[in-house]
């Protein structure tokens, strides 16, 4: 399997049980999962504003044992070209982070956000939903 990129709603997922949360779960012990320091930060930020203590969001977020790759140059300029292609699906910056990371890493995109398959053809990536007949 190619590498696979978590986006923060995935992430969430997984750490709160929702459903979809075993197809991460299958996911996490193959090794290669990474997720954008963006998305990293925004699912520390929701389990805060959550009232999830500041240390305890930040051990929940480790404890996937993902590789959290920072925002570089390149894929900043990269996700401000996808705002245009994403913005009519509501993508967040977060959002377009994660798919930069992808496209840069050739990876599997992982979401909770069915919305998100719409852009699979258009962008070339691989999008999957962990609930795509939900959301």
């Amino acid at each position: 399997m190619n590498s696979t990129v978590l986006d923060a709603s995935a992430i969430l997922a997984y750490l709160n049980r929702e459903p979809g949360h075993d197809r991460i779960e299958a996911l996490l012990g193959s090794g290669g999962i990474k997720a954008s320091a963006v998305n990293y930060a925004e699912a520390v930020s929701k389990l805060i504003d959550w009232k999830v203590p500041p240390d305890d969001a930040r051990m929940a977020v480790a404890s996937l044992q993902i590789a959290v790759v920072p925002l570089d140059e390149a894929q900043g300029l990269r996700v401000g070209q996808l705002r245009s292609a994403t913005r009519p699906y509501g993508l967040s910056l977060g959002d377009r982070a994660c798919l930069a990371l992808a496209e840069r890493e050739q990876a599997v995109v992982i979401t909770a956000d069915r919305p998100w398959l719409a852009l699979a053809e258009s962008l070339q990536l691989d999008i999957r939903c962990i609930r795509p007949d939900q959301h």
